[in-house]
């Protein structure tokens, strides 16, 4: 049991980093409604230009700030390919993610880049997880300040009217196409961000470091939504709560580590849970509200 207790430093720093990406995949999800396949690769384009910038001697803080512009610019790609060329989002998506792989190899050179911590200035590491907390705590809120401002003011509004009902809003006079590109735009940034804060932690990044992201996006999604939704609807909370639900999965993650289980195997757990809580609203409008409704006529009767 102690020796589950010292991993718990890791893995709540790796949940953070992780709860981030999942708070650019929420604003897609859950404010844009809109199927957003792009963030298994714009992660490792934020990580793939921040190591080589870092690598190349630039400040780590500049070139993570490089690895967000880099990150709107893919979610600006897959809103170009829904809304100009009329091709589904789910498709744009997974277009602009196949792009990114050959794309990332080529920002690389090869398929991964290493980052000693022991020879370059870093804002997190592993090496050093007690410091690596709170610069991950502080970015965290930041960025959940950030967007709780933002998404307050006419221009955010804007995006969460457009994810509620695209016609009306339109009826209303907003730009649905440019609120789109905003919102993807925004969304990929802050996966970049993730991707860039992930390779300096772990020290090195890799052409298939995003794989399956968007599985572990939406179930930290889905578990953090779980735990507030008692709680409460303010638009700051959902967005702990998310993070939250990042933090919690890599707790999961290091307890079937630790208790032995098929790590090869949490990936299809995490998608049968992702997939059980998006049908429940189903199964239960569809099954047990039916049955619920026809016992009532009959008690009626």
């Amino acid at each position: 049991m102690l020796a589950l207790l010292n991993t718990m430093p890791g893995a709540i720093a790796q949940g953070l980093i992780w709860g981030i990406m999942a708070i650019g995949v929420f604003i897609t999800y859950k404010i844009l409604d809109v199927a957003d396949l792009t963030v298994d690769g714009s992660i490792g384009t934020g990580a793939a230009v921040c190591t080589m910038l870092i690598l190349a001697g630039v400040n780590p803080y500049l070139a993570l700030l490089a690895a967000v512009l880099t990150g709107c610019l893919t979610g600006l790609v897959t809103g170009l390919f829904h809304i100009y060329l009329g091709i589904p989002a789910i498709l744009s998506g997974i277009l602009t993610q196949l792009m990114l792989w050959s794309v990332n190899l080529k920002i690389m050179g090869k398929a991964n880049q290493a980052i000693p911590a022991r020879n370059y200035s870093l804002i997190v590491s592993q090496m050093h997880i007690p410091a690596a907390l709170p610069v991950l705590l502080l970015v965290s809120a930041l960025l959940v300040i950030l967007l709780y401002w933002f998404f307050g003011t006419e221009i955010g509004c804007a995006v969460r009217s457009t994810g509620s009902n695209q016609a009306m809003s339109r009826a209303q006079g907003i730009n649905t196409n440019m609120t789109k590109l905003l919102g993807l735009s925004l969304s990929n940034g802050i996966v970049a961000l993730s991707g860039g804060l992930l390779c300096q932690y772990q020290g090195f990044a890799d052409i298939n470091m995003g794989r399956g992201a968007i599985v572990i996006g939406l179930a930290a999604v889905i578990i953090g939504l779980a735990i507030v939704k008692r709680i409460s609807s303010n638009f700051a909370v959902r967005l702990i709560g998310v993070l939250a639900g990042g933090v919690i999965y890599y707790i999961v993650y290091q307890v079937v580590i630790f208790i032995g289980l098929d790590t090869d195997l949490l990936k299809m757990f995490s998608a049968l849970v992702v997939a059980a809580f998006l049908g429940m609203p189903y199964v239960k409008k569809t099954y047990f509200q039916k049955k619920l409704t026809a016992k009532r006529g009959k008690q009626h009767a």
